[in-house]
């Protein structure tokens, strides 16, 4: 990258879109609202069958840095490696059709990028947990690990969801981008996983420290499948220990991480049923983490619940009640307010 990070350097932004009619609007207005102007904004359309194509469509009427791109139905991987291989952009961001960006995202990470020095490979921020009407439901943990980043991602997904990072395309190159064959094998939702551990192969990560991520969270989302979310993890985890047998405690650690996460997950959800199938599907794996799946997170969660609602009771108030001035901001202040400026109503600057 010979610009410095304030110029005009172009950034590829991939938004790939299934069935996204509902948030997709919203989503690339947060693009098109970014203080980095020089953007090659990439809708990639994975064969919806709403009004995703059409939306995508007519905002790219009104703004030339937006294109679009329809294929079949190939899942998010596909799509991502479509949208970036259409591109001739040498830096490259995600984003799905459902999460939030804060305008000054891509900005603050082409400072680090730029800072970091050309071994940066990689830049993500941390994430805010988004309901879908925009509230914070929570921050991600204030992790910031960069520099040799293997060891710290194969031990925890330490980014956490696929809007987050800024890559380089030569790392995309490198690696051949996502791993579309986990759709194949049923095992689709850790496709951006098993890229960060192959970018961490080649290149340093490096971290802007601010919530810049609205991650929706709802019960559609591709992760909320907790049994075949479960069932990723495993295949990039035995992919990952073929590569690196050495770091087999890191990488069973990340195991333990994410199974004991899922099993809290099943029980805060009343999903017993997908807990009795995520305790399964590990016990084939690993025994003793089924067990503290089972024995340690899935007793704790429900205990924690069951005062929850206790207390609830007691109060007579609702276990959540929204707070107006906690909806994920479309500014550098996560729990600033927010109103909604569609992109359809507006053309580019």
């Amino acid at each position: 990258m010979k610009k410095s990070a304030g110029s005009e350097v172009t950034v590829a932004v991939v938004i790939p879109a299934y069935n996204a009619e509902g948030t997709l609007a919203e989503t690339i207005s947060s693009v098109r609202n970014q203080t980095h102007r020089a953007l090659d904004i990439v809708v990639v359309d994975d064969g919806s069958k709403d009004d995703t194509l059409a939306i995508a469509h007519e905002i790219a009427k009104i703004d030339p840095r937006v294109r679009v791109l329809k294929q079949r139905n190939s899942g998010v991987a596909a799509a991502r490696n479509a949208g970036w291989r259409s591109t001739s952009a040498d830096l490259v961001a995600f984003l799905d059709a459902d999460d939030l960006w804060s305008p000054d995202k891509i900005e603050r990470q082409l400072a680090a990028l730029e800072s970091g020095g050309p071994q940066v490979g990689l830049v993500y921020t941390w994430y805010a947990m988004i309901d879908h009407n925009n509230y914070v439901i929570y921050r991600s943990n204030e992790v910031s690990v960069e520099g040799d980043a293997l060891d710290g991602v194969l031990a925890q997904n330490f980014i956490g969801n696929g809007s987050s990072p800024l890559v380089r395309r030569t790392v995309l190159d490198a690696t051949g981008g996502f791993d579309s064959s986990l759709q194949q094998r049923k095992a689709q939702g850790c496709e951006d996983y098993l890229f960060y551990c192959l970018a961490a192969e080649l290149s340093h990560f490096a971290v802007v420290p601010d919530y810049l991520v609205g991650y929706r969270q709802t019960p559609d989302n591709m992760s909320a499948n907790l049994t075949r979310m479960l069932r990723s993890w495993i295949l990039v985890a035995d992919e990952m220990l073929k590569r690196h047998p050495e770091k087999v405690l890191a990488i069973r650690a990340g195991l333990s991480r994410c199974g004991r996460w899922l099993a809290q997950r099943a029980v805060e959800q009343g999903q017993y049923r997908a807990l009795i199938g995520l305790v399964a599907t590990m016990s084939r794996y690993d025994k003793p983490i089924a067990a503290e799946m089972l024995v340690v997170d899935a007793r704790a969660k429900a205990m924690a619940n069951l005062k929850k609602k206790a207390r609830s009771w007691l109060k007579q108030e609702p276990n959540f009640s929204p707070n107006p001035n906690h909806r994920f901001a479309l500014g550098t202040k996560y729990d600033a307010g927010w109103t909604v400026d569609y992109p359809i109503l507006a053309s580019a600057n």
